[in-house]
């Protein structure tokens, strides 16, 4: 080779993922070793650039010179691959540097995953990338698959190259897949060939010293060959990078699906309120997926269904499904695997229904399901009757359920069925019940079609599908929701009684009720009087979280007398229950008007920071866990579609008669709690106000209950 090959360099990444020159610094002659899987390959996919065998033991390697190493190559290096013990990669990462090579892969194990010193090893890789500038993956990673410019830098045996296996490509539009695990990445590629989808890259992320999975992902979301990003998550460490590439694809209208690993781990976390035990270990994280329009999946193949489903085919424009069958039986199953995704299977209208019944025999149904018979198939039914439907505005995606395990035959016209396909007027899905043939498979990748045969799997991926077409990205909040003031005064302890609680809400501009917290019985009655009846009393501690608990809390008070013995007995009990409590006095405050109770809390999350939660409140919040997470802050439009994505939102609209609740200003308070969150994020671990009273439209709302828990001075 005389020259290597010219590349449009757009991203910082693009001589990684598209070098021109590759050294392998720990090459071997073992083809079956990684090593020598490295450079097989590299070569038997073709790559176009130039190839760099390094090990002092071997003069060449299948027929390409061996260099002693790097700095002896004298030509310039692109990214180099990794692949020696791991008390010797530091020093070949030095001298990569050295001599300018840009990126580096390291394959090598043997690092944080160990911990002591094999962890600071780890500690001075990310150290060198960060004072050289060379851009490192791994260590422990397993490489990248870059499928368009025939780059193997990885010894997945998924990306062997088979002569007598072509490729099956049935999709033109490419996924791009991020891994935190190898091996779950590239077995992600390997379903999705099987199927037929295309890849633009697949690449592993390994222990992340450098180049993390943010990073990776910025460069699908950016990259023009990558349509649709699939993620294998189980932690983010560059979170800035991963939170603008999260932005960026939901501005752009990129559709991502995350699997995110890791849920049942136990968050370690002492929380002080309900929005903080409630939380669990990935509540932040389905919060950050749940803002930026993520697809989230817990299941490999249904993952790659979605896929599938994304790439194939065009979002639909509504939640209307027909599901045409050529089995009675498939059929009714496929329409009630879609209703149960919440997808409609609607009637269709008599003139459609005539034009279908004039090309199904008699004992077909034109109705929905659509049950052309197997007779249909052969006199052209099935296809028309696709055709029909695609091109109409009855319906806005069409489930076909059918068999295709015949090894010669397909119940379709390809030259026919492909320009459909291509029109791509509305999403068109395929499913098998029996298993599919590779002749099936093949003859209808050509006219672009996918073959599915998991129901279930399929239902949820058009589910998403008509999700991800109504997403959209919320307006940024409005930055002056809150006053800006200085809380060191409000935050002079570890704990807060909610009387301080609400001191500092009410300094910040959140409204409150007219409350006044009594130190001495001597000004109880003027407290009465200014407070007005009925009104509520409640003992005031910083060292008593739920005061129902202890009995400190009288409703209802509707005489000036019953609150003087109301007073009096608060006090009594609480001594008598709590007497290591710190008592602050007893707030009065009056009687709320009936509303509908919600919790609005705040907490701070170690990767995402602060995240805001809105739920159903009162007593029975950790009994029922209706909430919904985002991170802070919000704007008043994104608390909306908190409020409206709770199961119990009807109760929010008029549920049975019922007063429609002021949710307006219900926005505006989640909006002000949490910029208060995200703006005082080092001083401030929780916010809970629980309940706040949501009354009838134009009525606003009551706070009745707060806590506030500062971050530990120790963490200062």
């Amino acid at each position: 080779m005389t020259d290597a090959p010219m590349t449009s360099r757009i991203h910082p990444l693009d001589s990684f993922f598209a070098p021109s020159s590759i050294a392998i610094i720990g090459a071997s002659r073992d083809a079956l070793k990684i090593p020598g899987l490295l450079l097989t390959f590299l070569r038997r996919n073709g790559f176009p650039g130039w190839i760099y065998p390094v090990n002092p033991n071997y003069p060449n390697i299948d027929g390409l010179a061996c260099y002693p190493s790097v700095a002896d190559i004298k030509q310039p290096i692109d990214l180099a691959i990794v692949i020696i013990p791991a008390r010797a990669v530091l020093n070949a990462l030095r001298e990569c540097a050295a001599v300018g090579v840009k990126n580096a892969i390291i394959i090598s194990s043997g690092f944080a995953e160990e911990g002591g010193d094999s962890a600071t090893m780890q500690d001075a890789i990310a150290d060198l990338a960060r004072t050289t500038g060379m851009r490192i993956s791994g260590p422990n990673a397993e490489g990248f698959y870059n499928e368009l410019g025939q780059v193997a830098a990885t010894f997945s045996p998924t990306v062997d190259v088979k002569p007598d296996a072509p490729r099956l490509l049935a999709t033109q539009r490419r996924i791009g897949i991020v891994a935190q695990s190898g091996g779950i990445g590239f077995a992600i590629y390997n379903r999705a060939r099987a199927l037929g989808i295309a890849l633009s890259y697949v690449v592993s992320a390994g222990n992340e010293a450098d180049l993390g999975a943010g990073a990776f992902f910025d460069y699908m979301v950016r990259d023009a060959s990558t349509d649709v990003i699939l993620l294998f998550l189980e932690g983010i460490r560059d979170t800035d990078t991963f939170l603008a590439a999260a932005e960026r694809a939901a501005e752009t209208g990129k559709p991502v699906i995350v699997v995110k690993v890791g849920r049942s781990g136990a968050g370690g976390r002492a929380a002080a309120s309900h929005t903080a035990s409630m939380a669990g270990w990935s509540a932040a994280y389905d919060a950050v997926f749940a803002r930026y329009g993520f697809i989230v999946s817990n299941d490999l193949d249904e993952a790659v269904t979605i896929a599938a489903v994304l790439t194939a085919s065009p979002l639909p424009k509504g939640d209307r499904v027909a599901v045409v069958t050529v089995s009675g039986g498939g059929g009714i199953w496929g329409a009630d695997v879609v209703s149960s995704q919440g997808l409609r299977v609607p009637e269709l209208s008599p003139p459609t229904q005539a034009a279908i019944r004039d090309m199904i025999p008699s004992y077909g149904s034109p109705r929905n399901p659509i049950d052309i018979t197997a007779q249909a198939v052969h006199s052209g039914g099935l296809q028309k009757t696709i055709e029909l439907l695609a091109q109409g505005d009855e319906v806005d995606a069409v489930l076909v359920v059918l068999s295709l395990s015949n090894e010669t035959r397909i119940p379709f016209k390809i030259d026919a069925l492909k320009p459909l396909i291509d029109a791509r007027h509305k999403p068109i899905v395929f499913y098998t019940y029996t298993l599919p043939s590779h002749f099936a498979r093949t003859e209808l990748a050509k006219a672009g079609v996918v073959v599915l045969s998991g129901l279930s799997h399929v239902g949820v991926a058009m589910r998403c599908a008509v999700e991800r077409a109504r997403f959209r990205l919320a307006a940024p909040p409005d930055d002056g929701a809150t006053k800006r003031l200085d809380l060191t005064r409000y935050l002079n302890s570890d704990k807060l009684s909610e009387h301080d609680s609400k001191c500092l809400l009410a300094a910040a501009g959140v409204s409150l009720p007219n409350e006044i917290l009594v130190s001495h019985r001597e000004g109880l009655n003027e407290a009465i009087a200014r407070v007005g009846l009925p009104l509520a009393m409640k003992i005031q501690s910083a060292d008593i979280s739920h005061k129902s608990e202890v009995g400190g809390v009288h409703l209802n008070i509707a005489s000036e007398q019953e609150a003087v013995q109301g007073y009096d007995d608060l006090l009594t009990r609480t001594n008598a229950r709590r007497p290591d409590a710190t008592v602050q006095g007893v707030l009065l405050t009056p009687m709320a008007k009936p509303g509908v109770e919600i919790i609005v809390g705040t907490m701070q999350d170690a990767t995402f920071g602060a995240m805001i939660m809105v739920g159903f409140g009162g007593v029975t919040t950790e009994l029922f866990k209706d909430v919904i997470y985002r991170p802070a802050p919000v704007g008043a439009d994104e608390a909306m579609t908190m409020l409206n994505e709770l199961k119990a939102a009807p109760l929010l609209h008029g549920f049975r008669g019922t007063p429609k609740a002021d949710v307006g200003a219900l926005a505006t308070l989640i909006a002000q709690i949490s910029q208060l969150a995200a703006r005082d994020r080092d001083a401030i671990a929780e916010i809970e106000i629980n309940p706040v009273l949501v009354h009838p439209e134009g009525e606003g709302t009551t706070i009745v209950d707060a806590l506030v828990v500062p971050i530990a001075k120790e963490r200062l």
